[in-house]
């Protein structure tokens, strides 16, 4: 029985924390074999997120679960020259090798392209840094809430007005998005290498990927536009694309496109149809006139419901909105489980979340949960070849773990 698109397909996650890994966790739902690399003992960072202040406390370690999920881990000392001779046999044999270690870091294990080209002809070798391969941030370490939440201009854009202070970032959220970018890339290196059957390098950047997300801003600053300040949300400029409160403390938010057509059926299903006749919003150019009025009107007309019932009163009428969503909301989202945005662990009865990518008539593996700090390690080391005396003297020197 074919365990995925991917199977078959050796992948090292020679990297840390979030994006550069979570492009191997997207290869590993269609089926590739990845081995995650980590040091002895704490392992990779992630593993403490949740032990941090202000972060969700739980049972379970949820942020591993996420990233970690389907790989096996080699604990792997990469500070001695004999857990870097590992990798080097490791990444001889791999199909894909992934690596956010800053550029110094890399040349002094000796795990640059340069390294490991020469090792295997058909690698991908897929690199992820925080400003880019080039110029003179190019050593800089970054995260997503600096070089991609900050510095594309996304942190000071999203709040309510200049005199609010700029918003912060939930975590991974940047980094999410660019693991899909550095596995975009992979798949196109792997098309490549079936036309040619030579490996290539891959290349991505939080920066890059933060001002494409913030592209179309981005290139109107490129155009030499003229920016305004966003006015806040009780004098937005359309109140039928706006945000409101509900009765219960739930939000919702309008998407009222199709104006002209779905502004009498609007305000008739909110029981306000004295509205369609008022000379302040008979047409669409006088209600944006007058926004900040109707949106004062509406303020009231939906804080006389929970969100529930407004649920209930757009979705069936055909309005577009959107619900506001809060992360307690996701356990019981039928839609989500329904889409398989949430999907089950197979050796577990708690669930996860999905990568964004489907395939018709190509079935994901089902998630198996994270595993401990080289709890592979000697499975990885035999089928690369160690014999059990090797890998026991390794264990001794403190070269491998788990």
């Amino acid at each position: 029985m074919s365990q995925g698109i991917f199977e078959g397909l050796k992948v090292i996650d020679c990297a840390s924390f979030i994006a550069a890994p979570s492009s191997a966790t997207a290869l590993s739902d269609f089926g590739a074999d990845v081995i995650k690399i980590e040091p002895p003992g704490a392992g990779d960072p992630v593993r403490n997120l949740p032990n941090l202040p202000g972060y969700p406390i739980s049972n379970h370690n949820y942020a591993w679960m996420l990233e970690g999920r389907n790989k096996k881990s080699l604990a792997l000392d990469l500070s001695k020259p004999e857990g870097q001779a590992v990798l080097r046999k490791l990444a001889a044999e791999a199909d894909v090798f992934i690596t956010n270690f800053p550029p110094p870091v890399r040349k002094k294990l000796g795990v640059t392209w340069k390294d490991l080209a020469p090792l295997n002809d058909r690698l991908i070798y897929a690199s992820f840094t925080g400003y880019g391969e080039t110029g003179a941030e190019a050593d800089k370490p970054g995260f997503d809430s600096n070089a991609w939440w900050a510095r594309s201009g996304l942190m000071d854009l999203v709040r309510e007005t200049n005199d609010t202070v700029p918003a912060r970032s939930m975590p991974g959220m940047g980094d999410h998005p660019c693991a899909m970018s550095l596995f975009a890339g992979i798949v196109t290196a792997l098309y490549q290498r079936e036309k040619t059957g030579k490996g290539t390098q891959v290349m991505s950047n939080l920066m890059v990927n933060g001002i494409w997300s913030n592209g179309i801003y981005a290139q109107a600053a490129l155009c030499g536009a003229k920016f305004q300040e966003r006015p806040p949300r009780d004098h937005a400029l359309n109140a039928v694309t706006c945000h409101y409160k509900c009765a219960d403390g739930r939000w919702i938010i309008l998407s009222l496109l199709n104006e002209d057509r779905q502004w009498p059926t609007f305000v008739k299903v909110i029981g306000r149809e004295d509205l369609a006749s008022d000379p302040r919003f008979e047409t669409k150019p006088i209600r944006h006139k007058n926004a900040a009025a109707l949106i004062a009107i509406l303020d009231e007309v939906f804080a006389g419901k929970p969100l529930a019932e407004w649920r209930k009163i757009l979705d069936g009428n055909g309005l577009i909105f959107g619900v506001v969503g809060i992360p307690t909301d996701i356990p019981d989202d039928q839609q989500m489980r329904e889409t398989e945005a949430v999907v089950p662990f197979q050796d577990s009865d708690l669930r996860t979340i999905n990568t964004p990518i489907f395939i018709e008539g190509a079935k994901k593996v089902q998630p198996r949960m994270a595993p401990n700090v080289g709890q592979h390690s000697d499975e990885v080391l035999g089928a690369a070849g160690f014999t059990a005396a090797e890998i026991a003297k390794m264990r001794a020197a403190g070269i491998v773990a788990g």
